[in-house]
């Protein structure tokens, strides 16, 4: 093997060695969000290595939601973001959702269990100005029923708004991840047509649930909902395929 050949592999390997130090500065608290890091010839001097190693570890930490990178400045350390962070995981769940039909079980069983129990949580504890603009969203949702896509938007924000009503973010954020999941890769299995009428009653009907903070009644309409449209998904899908 000559020298060109061996040079691609010393690159690969001295561009993780970068950014694992880099990385490590960044876990370790040594630069905060919104810190400058070294210049791109700063690097190459400061680990002795070549351009492409440094911007290939840049880019690494880039992909990763870690740093961010502009034309002409240095790169700085990207702030926090769970929405930033959970969207990275969306072409991941493409190929997991496109070549894995037990894992798109999975992910229906999962969305089951999380979005019943934020009905849960929701009953515990809202206030009745809370629920009001998600009551007006139903309104909104039931005026667009002609439009499937305006539709399906409002049914994930349905869904947000509730899981935002326990005032953890991470819970908000991971049912926006879950539907959209769903949505972009399997769109099928989160709107049936026809049954929009049902969807709005079903909606309302876990509102009034969580109003009234009735936690048990509150579960199980949203298990209900989900359940009934996963049923529903489920013929759907199998007269399209023929079976």
């Amino acid at each position: 093997m000559n020298s060109s050949q061996q040079d691609p592999i010393i690159r690969r390997k001295l561009s993780h060695q970068i950014e694992e130090r880099l990385l490590a500065q960044i876990q370790n608290g040594d630069v905060a969000p919104g810190d400058l890091l070294p210049s791109e010839r700063e690097l190459m001097s400061l680990y002795q290595v070549g351009r492409p190693a440094i911007r290939e570890a840049m880019q690494n930490l880039q992909r990763m939601g870690l740093i961010e990178i502009r034309h002409g400045e240095r790169p700085k350390v990207a702030e926090p973001s769970l929405e930033q962070a959970i969207a990275q995981l969306g072409q991941t769940m493409h190929h997991v959702l496109s070549h894995s039909e037990n894992s798109l079980d999975h992910l229906k069983q999962a969305r089951l269990t999380f979005e019943v129990e934020m009905a849960r949580l929701a009953a515990r504890g809202c206030a009745k100005e809370q629920i009001d603009p998600i009551r007006t969203l139903v309104a909104e949702q039931q005026s667009v029923a002609h439009s499937a896509a305006e539709f399906l938007t409002l049914d994930g924000r349905f869904h947000v708004e509730i899981a935002k009503l326990s005032g953890n973010p991470i819970f908000a954020a991971l049912s926006e991840a879950l539907f959209s999941w769903l949505a972009k890769f399997h769109a099928h299995l989160v709107r049936s047509p026809g049954h929009e009428e049902l969807t709005i009653l079903e909606h309302t009907a876990i509102l009034d649930a969580i109003e009234s903070g009735d936690e048990i009644s509150a579960a199980k309409h949203m298990a209900d909902h989900l359940s009934r449209a996963n049923a529903l998904y489920s013929v759907a899908n199998n007269q399209r395929n023929g079976s």
